[in-house]
């Protein structure tokens, strides 16, 4: 089986192995870049369902 992918980030090969602490991006640079992007809002999850705060949502935890 073929572990080798691109970095999600600059693109370069890297692994999925537990070799890689990094895992799924390259270098700790790029895990960092990621995060960036999460924290400036550059991504987003679609789709989210709105929580009414009048229901029971006792099987979300």
């Amino acid at each position: 089986m073929n572990n080798t992918i691109s970095c999600p980030i600059c693109r370069s090969a890297t692994t999925l192995d537990d070799s890689n602490l990094f895992r799924p991006f390259c270098s700790d640079r790029c895990r960092l870049v990621d995060l960036g992007k999460w924290v400036d809002e550059k991504y987003s999850i679609t789709n989210f369902p709105e929580m009414n705060e009048d229901k029971n949502y006792s099987y979300v935890h």
